[in-house]
């Protein structure tokens, strides 16, 4: 995502849980299903990196500097304000802070991205599109996102259709 667009839409957050949603969506492009399943112990600031789980395979985002920031600055915050939560979700709020068995629902996130004008699907797919027009490599994408073949490709295909074209028969 072009840095100045990323700043637009960091510019809405209103605190530490926003701007670490924001930056794992616009950054990260992970979606609402990634983000509600991601625990405490998937984050690992020490070596640097995220791990997020999903149906049958792992996915391990190594952290670049801002995510690493807002990570950080999330985790702070978190023990800040429920330093005895046993909630083992990583992203929580007030009410699934008492709640061990819930992390926030997807109206949580939806609403974060509310002011930006923008859906989260909509950056996520943006983000995506962006790299695969940088880089017209599928396992770049799949590496890079945790994506399967066949979306790294359809990404490549609207980003370069001319290197992807059909020859005529």
């Amino acid at each position: 995502m072009p840095s100045d667009r990323l700043a637009g839409v960091l510019s809405h957050a209103q605190n530490d849980f926003q701007r670490f949603v924001m930056v794992l969506v616009c950054v990260r492009a992970l979606s609402g299903t990634d983000m509600r399943h991601l625990l405490l112990a998937d984050l690992d600031l020490s070596r640097e990196r995220l791990i997020v789980r999903r149906p049958g395979k792992r996915h391990i985002i190594y952290l670049d500097e801002l995510t690493y920031r807002c990570a950080s600055a999330w985790l702070r915050e978190r023990h800040r304000r429920w330093p005895v939560t046993t909630n083992p979700h990583l992203l929580i709020n007030r009410w699934t802070a008492v709640d061990t068995t819930h992390s926030p629902i997807g109206t949580t996130f939806t609403a974060i991205f509310g002011p930006t004008g923008l859906t989260m699907p909509t950056l996520r797919q943006d983000r995506i599109r962006d790299e695969a027009f940088e880089v017209d490599d599928p396992l770049h994408l799949m590496r890079l996102f945790g994506i399967s073949p066949q979306t790294a490709m359809r990404y490549i295909t609207a980003a370069h259709p001319e290197r992807t074209a059909k020859l005529p028969r």
